[in-house]
C-alpha cells in the first residue's frame, strides 16, 4: 500500500487506536479488513468515530486505516475518534480551533477504579444487618 499522508494514536480507557489516513475516498477499514459498519454495528458509535470528519467538512476525502486494541466498543470507538482528530490536526493546523472547540482533541482520562480490600468493589460496602 502507499505511504500514509499521516498517522496518529487515540487512547481511552484501556483501548489504543493506531491511525492511518491516506488520501482517498472516504473507506474506513479497521483491524485488516472489517469494515466501520461490520466492526461497530450501533450507528451512534459510527457517528461518534466519523464526527471529526464532518466538523472540519473534509467527510470523503480521506481513507481511514485504524489498528484497535484493548478495551471495549466504546472505548475503541473514543480513541478512534482521538486518532481521527490528531491525524488532521496534522494534516491541517487549521482545522485545530474547530476540533479544540468539538472538545474532540482532549484525551478522556477517566478510568477504572480499583477495588478496595474489604469492599464488594471499588466503593460498594457489603450489606449491613442490623440484627
Amino acid at each position: 500500500m502507499a505511504k500514509p499522508l499521516v498517522q496518529a494514536t487515540g487512547r481511552r480507557k484501556s483501548s489504543v487506536a493506531r491511525v492511518r489516513l491516506y488520501p482517498g475516498t472516504g473507506q474506513v477499514t479497521l483491524n485488516g479488513g472489517r469494515s466501520l459498519e461490520v466492526y461497530f454495528p450501533h450507528a451512534a458509535l459510527r457517528q461518534r468515530v466519523l464526527e471529526p470528519l464532518r466538523a472540519v467538512e473534509v467527510e470523503g476525502q480521506y481513507d481511514i486505516i485504524a489498528q484497535l486494541e484493548g478495551g471495549g466498543t466504546t472505548g475503541q470507538s473514543d480513541a478512534l475518534r482521538l486518532g481521527i482528530a490528531r491525524a488532521l490536526v496534522e494534516i491541517d493546523m487549521e482545522h485545530r480551533p474547530t476540533l479544540k472547540k468539538g472538545g474532540m482533541l482532549s484525551r478522556d482520562a477517566r478510568r477504572v477504579e480499583r477495588k478496595k480490600y474489604g469492599l464488594r468493589k471499588a466503593r460498594r460496602a457489603p450489606q449491613f444487618t442490623k440484627r
